[in-house]
C-alpha cells in the first residue's frame, strides 16, 4: 500500500518540468503556459487596461490562508491570470505613464529560460553559460557607453537604486579605507543634483551615512547641476575636513531627462584633488539608468541622418548626445535595460570603469568556505547578494542581439518624435503650457489652466513671484483634479493612462509646483494617440468648468 505522502509527491511532479525529456508532458507544459497567455489574450481590448477596473480589495487580501489540499495546475493558472485584471498595458499607445516599456517577445524568452533551470549567478559554478552572459552584455554595453571592455566589468543587480548603491559604496571605500570592516569614523558625503533621484537618499540611509550628509546641488532650467555650485558646495566639505564618498550625475532624470555635464563634474573633481592633495579620487557615478541608450548614437552620422529621423527629431537626439557621450568620463555607470532598453523588470547594469575596484569590496574565501571552489568567474566575491537571478541577464541579452544599434535608434527615435508631437500641439493651445520645454527626450511635463490665463508667462512669474503664492497652490490643486479625472477615465479604460509629479520643480520661494507627465516609450505610439491625451485633458477641463460653475450656483 502506497502512504499518502507518496501519493501527493507522485501528483505533484506532474507540475514541475521534467528533468528528462518526455515529450507528451513536455507538451502539457507548454500548453500550460499558453493557455494562460490566450487568458491573458481574452482581457485584452481597445483600452490600455487588461480586463476590467478593479477594485483592490486588500481587507479580503489578509484573510487570504494555505490551504491544506494541493490545487489542480490549471485551476492555479486561472487564479494567477486574474491577478492581471486591471492591470495597465504598458505598450498600449493610450499608455504613457512614467518609464514602463513594454518588454520584447525576446525579452519575455531571455527572462523565461533561467525561471525554469534556476541558475544562480553568484558563480560560474552554478549558472555556467548564464555567468558568460552576464560577461557578454557587460562587454558589448561597455563598448557602448565608450568604457574598455578589457578593463571594466559589470554585474547584474535588483534596480537603480542598486547601482548607485554600489557606485557609493565603492566611492567610500575609496575615501574612507576600511569603513567596511571597522564602521565609520569620518563625516563622508554624497554630492548630487536637486533633481537626482531620491535612491541618493535611500543609499546614504542604508549605507550608514545619513541622509543629512546628502547634499542637492541646485539645477539650472534646463535641470542640469550648476558646477560652480557644485564646486564651492565640494570645497567646503573637504575644507571643513569631510570626505566625498562619491558624486552622483544623473544623466536623464525620470522626471524632466536632465543631463548634467560630466565633462565639468570630472575637471572639478580633478582639480580639487590637486588643490587639496587628496589621497584618493572622489568616485564619480553617472545615474544613467534612463539615458544609458541613447549611447547607440554616439557614432550615428547626423549629417546624412540614414535613418531619415525628421529634422527637429535629429536635433533632439543630437542634443541627448551631446552629453551621453561624456559617460566614459564616469567611474561607475547605471543601467536599467527593463527602461530604455525594453525588458521585464528586473533588469539593471551596473557597469564599472577599472574592475580592480571591485577588489575594494571583495569577501576573503575563508568567509564564503562553502563557495567558489571550482572554475574563475564568482562574482558571488564582491557582489550585494548571494542569490542573483540569470533573468534580468538574459533579457537584456534578447534584446541587444534583436535591436542591434539601428533597432534601438529607431525605437528611441520614434518615442522622441512622438513626444514632440504632443509638445508641438500643447504649445498651441492657450490652456497649456510645457515646463520641461528645452529637453530633448521622450517625457513632457505640462501644466493646464482655466481660461484667461496668459500661459506665455505664467510658468516664470509662478516661479520666481513670491506674490503668485496663493496662484501658484490653487493652479496646483486644478493640474491635480485634471490628473485625477483623466486617471479615472483611464482605470474605466477610457482616455488615456499620464502620471501626476508633485514637484517639477521648487518656486524661488520654497513652494513645489505640480506638473502632469507624459512620457511615451511604446514602439505602437501614433501621432492619432496623441490626439488622445489632448481630448482628455479637454474633457476634464470641461467638467471642472461645470463643477466649480454649479458650486457658484451659475447654470
Amino acid at each position: 500500500m502506497t502512504s499518502p505522502y507518496l501519493e501527493l509527491v507522485a501528483s505533484l511532479r506532474q507540475a514541475f518540468p521534467q528533468p528528462v525529456s518526455d515529450r507528451v508532458h513536455d507538451a502539457y507544459f507548454v500548453f500550460s503556459i499558453l493557455r494562460a497567455l490566450d487568458q491573458l489574450d481574452a482581457m485584452k481590448s481597445v483600452s490600455p487596461l487588461l480586463g476590467q477596473p478593479v477594485t483592490l480589495d486588500y481587507d479580503a487580501a489578509r484573510l487570504s490562508r494555505v490551504d491544506d489540499a494541493p490545487r489542480p495546475l490549471e485551476q492555479v493558472t486561472q487564479m494567477l491570470v486574474q491577478h492581471l485584471s486591471g492591470l495597465f498595458i504598458w505598450g498600449h499607445p493610450r499608455a504613457q505613464i512614467n518609464v514602463v516599456p513594454p518588454p520584447t517577445i525576446a525579452s519575455v524568452i531571455g527572462g523565461l529560460l533561467p525561471s525554469i533551470y534556476n541558475p544562480n549567478l553568484v558563480s560560474e559554478e552554478s549558472s555556467r553559460q548564464v555567468a558568460v552572459a552576464e560577461v557578454e552584455v557587460s562587454s558589448m554595453t561597455a563598448a557602448l557607453v565608450g568604457y574598455d571592455p578589457q578593463t571594466s566589468a559589470g554585474l547584474f543587480t535588483f534596480g537603480g537604486t542598486a547601482t548607485i548603491l554600489y557606485g557609493v559604496k565603492l566611492g567610500l571605500e575609496k575615501a574612507c579605507p576600511g569603513s567596511g570592516r571597522g564602521g565609520m569614523r569620518e563625516r563622508a558625503v554624497i554630492l548630487c543634483s536637486e533633481m537626482a533621484h531620491y535612491a541618493c537618499l535611500t543609499v546614504a540611509n542604508w549605507l550608514g551615512l545619513g541622509q543629512d550628509n546628502v547634499i542637492h546641488v541646485p539645477c539650472s532650467p534646463e535641470n542640469e547641476m550648476q558646477t560652480c555650485l557644485l564646486e564651492s558646495k565640494a570645497r567646503e566639505v573637504l575644507q571643513s575636513g569631510g570626505k566625498i564618498a562619491a558624486i552622483v550625475a544623473t544623466m536623464g532624470t525620470t522626471d524632466h531627462f536632465g543631463l548634467d555635464d560630466l565633462a565639468a563634474v570630472r575637471e572639478i573633481r580633478d582639480r580639487l584633488v590637486d588643490e587639496f592633495r587628496l589621497d584618493y579620487q572622489p568616485h564619480i557615478h553617472a545615474d544613467a539608468v534612463i539615458g544609458w541608450a541613447w549611447s547607440v548614437f554616439n557614432d550615428y552620422d547626423f549629417k546624412h541622418n540614414p535613418l531619415d529621423f525628421r529634422h527637429r527629431t535629429v536635433r533632439a537626439l543630437a542634443g541627448t548626445r551631446r552629453r551621453i557621450q561624456q559617460l566614459p568620463l564616469a567611474d561607475s555607470i547605471g543601467i536599467d535595460f527593463h527602461k530604455t532598453g525594453f525588458c521585464p523588470y528586473v533588469s539593471t547594469l551596473f557597469l564599472l570603469k577599472n574592475s580592480h575596484d571591485l577588489e575594494l569590496i571583495s569577501r576573503q574565501q575563508s568567509d564564503t568556505p562553502y563557495l567558489f571552489h571550482d572554475g574563475h568567474y564568482h562574482p558571488g566575491r564582491y557582489t550585494l547578494e548571494t542569490s542573483r537571478s540569470g533573468s534580468g541577464t538574459m533579457s537584456a541579452l534578447a534584446n541587444l542581439r534583436l535591436f542591434g544599434k539601428n533597432g534601438l535608434r529607431a525605437l528611441l527615435g520614434h518615442v522622441v518624435a512622438m513626444a514632440e508631437e504632443l509638445r508641438e500641439h500643447l504649445e498651441g493651445h492657450a490652456a497649456t503650457t510645457i515646463c520641461n520645454r528645452g529637453n530633448f527626450g521622450p517625457v513632457t511635463l505640462f501644466r493646464v489652466y482655466p481660461d484667461g490665463i496668459d500661459t506665455f508667462s505664467i510658468i516664470e512669474h509662478e516661479l520666481k513671484d513670491a506674490s503668485c503664492r496663493d496662484q501658484l497652490l490653487a493652479h496646483n490643486e486644478y493640474n491635480r483634479r485634471i490628473f485625477h479625472l483623466v486617471q479615472a477615465d483611464a482605470v474605466k479604460g477610457e482616455g488615456v493612462v499620464i502620471s501626476l509629479t508633485d514637484c517639477y520643480r521648487e518656486t524661488d520661494y520654497g513652494e513645489p509646483m505640480v506638473a502632469l507627465k507624459s512620457y511615451i516609450l511604446s514602439p505602437f505610439a501614433e501621432e492619432k494617440y496623441v490626439d488622445a491625451v489632448l481630448e482628455s485633458l479637454w474633457k476634464a477641463r470641461a467638467q471642472i468648468h461645470a463643477e466649480d460653475a454649479a458650486a457658484r450656483g451659475i447654470k
